[in-house]
């Protein structure tokens, strides 16, 4: 896994973060709600990634352990290198790369679905992911031959790997029309022949492309909305990636109307297959950022994802980190800190394993 999640929001949201706030402060104490009583018997799956809060083995051991006592589902986050030029050239597959392969597989928890998320674009999201030795591969059109038959080949080796109950063949796909408008018809060229392929190989697999609700809600230019809702179209299940304070939004009617967005675009089934909100003030001085929000608003969240999956019948919901990772961002480069705080403190648990009161709803509709 790369040291920092593969996401290209950056440059795209921080209109919206500077100076964003929340309407109203949060008590310390989160008020009390329907929620249980509304969710009556649980129809839909609940798991986290398997992004650890530390850089120690006991760190990664434990974020296991705490998914697999509550979760049902969880995903591995495959969005660190693609080595493009083994691929290409039929070569040995790094030994870097086979070994992060191995000591996810080492980790694989039994009895739980698994969701197998794969990213074939950069941190930028504006072209494809690099190589082990920063390269990319040449390339004329992003659907020529030999990309398409090496990121094929790709999938289809981890695939074989992991035997996932899901595939999301490409994640934050909508990024690229935000991000490298041009080469959008050219992705979607490349998808239509790897799609098939990939169906013909694997008829039972249900696969996706993620596309982030932050960018496709009120999306800029509104054209987009459309094209984005169009594209959905090809997909088993919609996969949804979603940080609602990329859009500002800190309650729970903000909240709702990106639901009712969603909902009113698709009548595909939906999963969310990472999101989260902060349970913390974030403050990024290096990105001139300053976001409100506690712990009550990330449970107000939480509830508000959770009820939406009841009512509309979610395939899965998955949240991004189960604990806030001040251990391991304390060794990022100094190049990256800023991007890896954007996340940082969106945990159900804090960095010091305190729980908070949004692990209480995760856990209480979890049993039901």
């Amino acid at each position: 896994m790369n040291i920092v999640k593969n996401v290209a929001i950056a440059s795209s949201l921080f209109l919206f973060f500077a100076c964003s706030k929340s309407d109203e402060k949060n008590t310390n104490v989160c008020g009390s709600d329907d929620l249980l009583e509304q969710i009556e018997s649980r129809n839909f799956k609940m798991g986290f990634t398997s992004w650890n809060y530390g850089p120690n083995i006991s760190d990664i051991d434990d974020t296991y352990q705490f998914i697999a006592e509550n979760a049902d589902i969880y995903t591995e986050h495959l969005d660190f290198k693609i080595p493009w030029k083994a691929w290409i050239n039929e070569t040995e597959l790094p030994e870097e790369f086979t070994n992060i392969i191995q000591n996810k597989l080492s980790k694989k928890i039994p009895d739980h679905q698994l969701l197998l998320s794969v990213s074939l674009l950069n941190n930028n999201r504006n072209d494809l992911l690099e190589d082990f030795d920063g390269t990319i591969p040449d390339y004329t059109s992003l659907d020529n031959q030999h990309i398409e038959d090496a990121y094929f080949d790709h999938l289809e080796y981890l695939i074989g790997q992991f035997n996932p109950d899901y595939l999301v063949m490409v994640i934050e796909a909508n990024e690229l029309l935000l991000h490298s408008t041009e080469k959008w018809e050219q992705y979607k060229l490349l998808m239509s022949k790897i799609r098939p392929r990939i169906k013909a190989a694997y008829p039972n697999l249900r696969t996706s492309e993620s596309l982030t609700l932050h960018n496709w809600y009120q999306a800029e230019p509104t054209a987009n909305i459309s094209k984005i809702g169009e594209y959905a179209k090809n997909m088993d299940f919609v996969a949804i990636s979603f940080y609602p304070y990329f859009k500002d939004l800190h309650n729970k009617d903000d909240f709702q109307k990106a639901f009712d967005f969603l909902h009113a675009q698709t009548d595909k089934p939906i999963a969310f297959v990472e999101t989260a909100h902060l349970a913390e003030n974030l403050q990024v001085d290096g990105y001139d950022i300053f976001i409100e929000s506690d712990e009550c608003q990330q449970k107000e969240y939480l509830e508000t994802l959770l009820l939406n999956a009841y009512n509309q019948d979610y395939e899965f919901v998955i949240w991004w980190a189960h604990r806030d990772y001040d251990k391991l961002w304390e060794t990022f480069p100094n190049e990256v800190k800023n991007l890896g705080k954007l996340w940082k403190d969106t945990g159900l648990l804090d960095e010091n394993g305190k729980e908070r009161p949004a692990l209480e709803t995760w856990k209480s509709i979890f049993n039901k």
